[in-house]
């Protein structure tokens, strides 16, 4: 009873937070997004539509499933998302001329006026994220091990999807 004991404490030693990569993850996540908020506030904007800006300041004019790609959003959140940036002003929507099933996303003069406010916001999170603990090169390499496991995690997810998809079909046949 006493390895019973021991494999069980083992077991739900898993379930404790501390133990949770998750977790750290989902509180940084929130905790910069909370230390944006009022930067992002004075130029009416919130993180997710920061988001699809700075897609556009860097290359204008895409598809909406190009921004989803890019931003790791589904389309489902992607279009109610841009269709509101729009209806304030800070985007246009263009339907495509070959395809009309496609929309193609463009700045509005107001988002490009505000490319030039939000010039200073990433050097002001640096200066926010930096500390004695903190520098420059950790932030680097942080930034490089993210990516690693956002690569990951994104090609474990396009395998579930299509090992999903390939199940309905064979429901169907």
């Amino acid at each position: 009873t006493q390895i019973k004991k021991r494999l069980r404490s083992m077991v739900y030693d898993q379930l404790k937070l501390q133990n949770q990569l998750c977790f750290r993850l989902y509180t940084a996540s929130r905790l910069i997004t909370q230390t944006y908020f009022p930067m992002l506030e004075k130029l009416g904007l919130t993180y997710p539509q920061y988001l699809v800006l700075m897609a556009l300041w860097e290359e204008d004019g895409q598809k909406v499933m190009e921004l989803a790609h890019r931003l790791y959003l589904d389309s489902n959140t992607m279009t109610p998302l841009v269709k509101r940036m729009a209806s304030e002003g800070l985007v246009t929507r263009v339907k495509g001329k070959l395809d009309a099933r496609e929309t193609y996303v463009y700045l509005t003069d107001k988002a490009k006026e505000l490319e030039r406010q939000a010039a200073s916001i990433p050097a002001c999170m640096l200066g926010k994220v930096l500390s004695d603990r903190t520098s420059v090169d950790d932030i680097h390499l942080l930034s490089a091990e993210l990516d690693a496991l956002i690569n990951t995690l994104s090609e474990q997810r396009a395998q579930d999807k299509a090992a999903a998809k390939d199940k309905e079909c064979r429901y169907i046949l």
